[in-house]
């Protein structure tokens, strides 16, 4: 127990590892925060579908030769979750269809263009790092420290800002429209911040991983707390103690960043469904 304390000890003086730690707790709670919506609005897969875009997106930016993906990959995630919106509206193709649709065309296209145009001769470990993560994470610089915080700001003010309006669209979106709530441009607006916590994490968790950040959370917490407030407090509680762990834990076992932060995610799930078993506490998701 000594050496592991040594070991975290000096990892943690590396800047590296503090980068690291810094965008995993702020992907972390953003996406708490916005998991306890999308789960009870039936939205969960949306961040899956989004993903999958995100890395279509990444591969585009390969093959234009952009130095910052981030500027390909955030605009385009955005307005596919504008598009996804609002062809889930359409009565011809419902929305599970549409997510479907986008994600599987998305991620085809994406590994379609990394194996047409390489950008090194190993594609395997490319697409693995984009999809899974990897070791991704420990190679954060400043500037994307700072970009991340900026946009993790900007989710956390929106989300508080709005909160009484997404409390509303979340539980009875026709209650909400008569009040006077747009719940569409609310709705548009959940979409719009999802697609930038997915571009957010597609260093942390890799592509294929994103949706656990979103779910896993909320639906521990939702093991044993009812009311909307505690939720998303406990949701955010876990996703960040998660993450943390799961950051320090690969460090020194030397395992992938993102598996090992939804293991953990789903060894807690496990651990909060036995307390609600046993209290009978559990809340309807």
């Amino acid at each position: 127990m000594t050496n592991i304390w040594q070991t975290l000890i000096t990892y943690l003086q590396f800047p590296f590892v503090q980068y690291a730690l810094i965008v995993g707790l702020l992907v972390a709670l953003c996406s708490s925060l916005l998991g306890v919506t999308l789960v009870l609005k039936r939205f969960s897969f949306i961040g899956d579908g989004l993903s999958h875009v995100a890395f279509g997106a990444m591969a585009i930016a390969g093959l234009l030769g952009v130095s910052n993906d981030m500027t390909v990959v955030l605009p385009v995630t955005v307005i596919s979750a504008v598009l996804l919106l609002r062809t889930g509206q359409n009565t011809k193709i419902k929305g599970d269809a549409a997510i479907a649709m986008i994600s599987v065309g998305a991620l085809a296209i994406g590994y379609l263009l990394m194996n047409l145009f390489p950008k090194s001769s190993n594609i395997t470990t490319d697409v693995c790092t984009t999809l899974f993560g990897s070791y991704s994470i420990l190679t954060l610089t400043l500037s994307d420290v700072i970009l991340c915080g900026v946009m993790a700001l900007l989710v956390i003010s929106v989300f508080l800002l709005f909160y009484h309006k997404i409390f509303a669209i979340t539980f009875d979106e026709t209650f909400a429209n008569a009040t006077g709530v747009k719940a569409n441009i609310y709705n548009l607006l959940i979409a719009v911040i999802t697609a930038m916590i997915i571009v957010l994490a597609m260093n942390f968790v890799g592509s294929l991983l994103i949706s656990a950040l979103i779910i896993f959370p909320a639906l521990s917490a939702m093991r044993i707390f009812k009311t909307f407030r505690s939720v998303i407090i406990c949701s955010a509680i876990i996703s960040v103690f998660c993450s943390g762990f799961g950051i320090l834990f690969s460090i020194v076992i030397d395992t992938p960043v993102g598996p090992t932060i939804v293991a953990a995610n789903i060894l807690v799930f496990f651990i909060f469904s036995l307390i609600s078993f046993f209290t009978g506490r559990s809340a309807k998701a």
